[in-house]
């Protein structure tokens, strides 16, 4: 019996990555998702950095199976001549069959509920030691306990962001807006827009928003090519100012973090009022004007200029450690230039992060993110499961041979400041042989 079925190389398939053509292969069927993926709750950016692809192991990771029933009328009716399923893509793909049938993906545990409870004790503390007590030292603990809430809400924020908070969507949506916009002033949906970037792309250096911090940061000389980045669609500009910053990056990094909270508010509003689509644009705007209306009130209430500057530094500075955690997990990890590729999803996501090593009972404090590589590997999966699938992780990179760094927070901080200062010392003697050269 002859095969009937129209085929397409991988090269061939290639060619169909421009925005009025996108195609990608799941399972080794071809799908055109041009018209799709201005609708794609995901946004668009996942879509067209796998557009040309093989993609199966990105889809799983990121859809429950209820998904599946959706790619038919995508189908073009071709198929990829040269598919071909690594054996790291199968026992991947096992894994998550296994998971999904032990319904792991829909048991959230208890974590959020027990998490809320934290918030709320936090965020009542800190209200209470502003607006009840006129003792500076109370008004500064009163700062510290916000910095934590906000890490807390952070977690929650996340978690709502990747749908593994509620069994609900739209209560999901509701948890998002409100721990992102109206409790922490940053914007879910400017959240979305990068994170699902920075999943999908995980440490590329052209493609993953997380890593594209010039002026300030460079974790790779590759960037003082001044790379082109595809998430921003600009130069990622390696001029004299960013020479001078990155020269000294491993000195300013921790006064940086304490201050970083300033760039998120920043880039929420360089966001929501930018001509770019965004989902729930109002929605969005409306719990950011939740945020600068009880945020500023409470500080206003301060009795002096000196301790309002001090109680907000302060509050940043305790969040910083949240900061420094997003780093730590990614920054001394393995970078590369290009286009993530589908078909080495599970690789990518082992040499593009850090897990950091803790005990079970500050898993707390780290949101469930100190197991970066299991979260990235299975965004989908609850926090409440992911030191429990942790050792499974372990034993497949064994398996074939693939990098699986857990650092203690101290070790994972001396990797991040040699990876900083390695560029540093680079770009430093480009300073000076600019210096040198123009006088």
């Amino acid at each position: 019996m002859s095969d009937d079925k129209k085929y397409i190389t991988s090269e061939e398939l290639k060619k169909h990555d421009k925005q009025d053509d996108l195609w990608i292969s799941i399972q080794g069927k071809c799908y055109n998702v041009t018209d799709w993926v201005k609708d794609h709750p995901g946004g668009d950016i996942p879509i067209r950095s796998l557009a040309g692809q093989e993609a199966t192991d990105a889809f799983i990771a990121f859809h429950p199976g209820t998904a599946w029933k959706y790619l038919d009328k995508f189908f073009t009716g071709y198929h990829l001549k040269d598919y071909e399923v690594t054996e790291v893509s199968k026992d991947y793909r096992k894994l998550c069959s296994e998971f999904s049938k032990a319904g792991m993906f829909e048991k959230k545990g208890h974590g959020v509920i027990y998490s809320f409870c934290f918030v709320t004790l936090l965020m009542s503390l800190s209200f209470c030691g502003v607006l009840l007590s006129q003792n500076f030292l109370v008004h500064m603990l009163s700062a510290a306990l916000l910095g934590l809430a906000w890490m807390q809400i952070s977690y929650l924020g996340h978690d709502s962001g990747h749908y593994v908070m509620m069994t609900n969507r739209g209560f999901n949506k509701l948890a998002q807006i409100l721990t992102g916009n109206c409790l922490s002033g940053i914007s879910i949906a400017w959240w979305k827009w990068t994170h699902n970037a920075h999943h999908v792309a995980c440490n590329s250096l052209d493609h993953d928003p997380d890593l594209q911090h010039l002026p300030v940061f460079a974790v790779s000389t590759k960037f003082f090519k001044s790379l082109n980045s595809s998430f921003y669609g600009r130069e990622l500009t390696f001029d004299s100012v960013a020479k001078f910053f990155v020269s000294y990056q491993h000195f300013t990094y921790y006064p940086i973090m304490c201050v970083a909270r300033v760039n998120l508010f920043v880039q929420t509003f360089l966001l929501l009022f930018s001509t770019r689509k965004v989902p729930d644009r109002a929605l969005n705007i409306l719990g950011i004007l939740v945020f600068w209306t009880w945020f500023p009130l409470l500080v206003s209430t301060l009795p002096n200029w000196t301790e309002r500057f001090l109680f907000v530094l302060l509050s940043f500075c305790v969040t910083s450690l949240q900061h420094i955690q997003f780093t730590l997990n990614h920054f001394a990890a393995d970078v590369y230039v290009g286009q993530p590729e589908g078909n080495d999803w599970f690789e990518k996501q082992t040499s593009g992060t850090i897990d950091i090593a803790c005990v079970s009972w500050m898993d707390w404090f780290y949101g469930g993110l100190q197991f970066q590589l299991e979260h990235h590997l299975f965004p989908r999966l609850p926090r409440c499961h992911l030191r429990k699938v942790s050792p499974i992780v372990q034993d497949l990179c064994k398996k074939h041979k693939l990098p699986y760094r857990s650092l203690s927070f101290y070790e994972a901080n001396v990797w991040t400041l040699r990876t900083l200062k390695t560029a540093a010392m680079q770009a430093r003697g480009l300073l000076w042989e600019a210096v040198n050269t123009h006088g």
